[in-house]
């Protein structure tokens, strides 16, 4: 059976994040055809055009991996009602120059976890709008927007049985996604 490879961005720098925590549980509950690798962003420059013509090793080293994948999955908190700032300087990284995005046409799920109540809602939605400027197919439906409590997670760190059913439907959801908008593009 083809292999699809997910790129994973986390957009927290934090250790114990949530969202790190959260990325490592749901990649476990899709098919064995998946696999997901968590991609460094933390130790990417400032992005400036100024580099674009000799880009960072970090940078070269983000883009490869964005380009080997099949797609993207974004896991990330909410910071002031939007995305972090180190997911900003990513997805702008991997995005140049102009005609060289890493990030187009390969299919993406987005989803977070928040201490709040709305989950990380509004990073989402700025984080969709940036995603579909740069032609990246963003499964829309169902929509995660978890609040960090009690039994999200189990001991082990895997998805706890409250919300298990629930998050498994979303990683079917995003695994048909995949396979219908990866043009083939099996590893």
């Amino acid at each position: 059976m083809s292999q699809y490879h997910i790129a994973v961005v986390v957009g927290s720098l934090r250790k114990d994040s949530f969202n790190r925590k959260l990325a490592s549980a749901i990649a476990k509950l899709a098919p064995a055809h998946f696999s997901f690798t968590q991609v460094e962003i933390g130790d990417l420059p400032l992005y400036s055009q100024d580099n674009d013509g000799q880009p960072p090793e970090q940078v070269t080293r983000l883009k490869s991996a964005l380009g080997a994948a099949q797609g993207f999955l974004f896991v990330t908190p909410e910071y002031n009602r939007s995305i972090p700032g180190v997911l900003k300087n990513a997805i702008d990284h991997a995005s140049r120059p102009y005609g060289q995005s890493a990030w187009a046409g390969k299919p993406a799920g987005v989803l977070g976890v928040s201490v709040g109540a709305a989950g990380t809602a509004m990073a989402q939605q700025h984080l969709r709008n940036i995603l579909a400027y740069l032609d990246v197919p963003t499964l829309g439906q169902p929509e995660i927007f978890l609040q960090a409590k009690e039994g999200l997670f189990d001991d082990a760190g895997n998805i706890g049985p409250a919300s298990l059913k629930f998050l498994q439907g979303w990683m079917d959801h995003y695994v048909a996604w995949v396979e219908k908008h990866s043009g083939g593009r099996l590893a």
